[in-house]
């Protein structure tokens, strides 16, 4: 058994399937996707591809909350909680992902999705071995917060340099959200496989940025195995 932590996807269902390949997945094995699996996607965005991907798996799966597929969820119930008559009027989703849902997906399919999303879980805590990991989208924290403090959790709202030099102590923390090449500059921490683009760790290497820019030109999808540390990038 092998457990896995997959950061933000962002509509690349050829991305997620390049790594994939790489990966020797079998149904014991757990993987952990670190949210933002919507929105973007560069050249052929896909998101119902993604969707159905990740239910398609014969793994473990948990699916962690991000901000843009709580986005997408609350832009759904918006959408069709609007009178049909209306709906021609409202203000456009930022992102492509609700059109392109719209175009193969019934309304009560996507309705179901957003029902799923707002149940995703914010963190979760994972124990390997005599290691201890937080998994949330953008930040971790202990102890856990809640929908309370959801915003912490979805976009960072508190990160601090002071997180990002030291993480929490008596975990390792693997959130996404940041595009890992933000830390180029830093001076501090360091990036596991390339100068930039590639996961990042803090010094006490109790903190993983898994962002490598999925869904934007020239970035890349990350995988890491909590047991191995082997990482996998598409």
């Amino acid at each position: 058994m092998a457990t896995y932590v997959i950061g933000d996807i962002h509509n690349s269902l050829s991305k997620l399937d390049s790594l994939f390949k790489q990966m020797s997945l079998s149904i014991n094995d757990h993987i952990y996707f670190l949210g933002d699996l919507f929105d973007r996607g560069g050249a052929e965005p896909d998101p119902v591809g993604v969707y159905f991907r990740i239910c398609g798996l014969n793994s473990h799966v948990t699916w962690i909350r991000g901000n843009h597929d709580q986005l997408l969820a609350e832009y759904i119930r918006y959408y069709y909680e609007t009178p049909e008559k209306k709906r021609d009027s409202l203000i456009p989703y930022h992102y492509n992902s609700f059109d392109m849902m719209k175009e193969r997906l019934t309304e009560v399919d996507i309705l179901n999705l957003s029902d799923q999303i707002m149940k995703l879980p914010l963190q979760v805590e994972v124990e390997i071995g005599s290691e201890r990991y937080l998994l949330a989208h953008a930040r971790t924290s202990f102890p856990f917060l809640g929908e309370v403090k959801k915003e912490r959790y979805l976009e960072g709202d508190d990160t601090s340099d002071e997180y990002l030099r030291n993480g929490i102590d008596g975990f390792i923390s693997m959130v996404g959200h940041m595009d890992s090449s933000y830390m180029m500059s830093c001076g501090y921490g360091r990036f596991l496989d390339e100068k930039s683009g590639s996961i990042w760790t803090n010094d006490k290497e109790n903190l993983y940025l898994m962002d490598c820019g999925c869904g934007l030109a020239g970035g890349q999808l990350a995988c890491i195995c909590l047991e191995t540390g082997e990482r996998y990038y598409s």
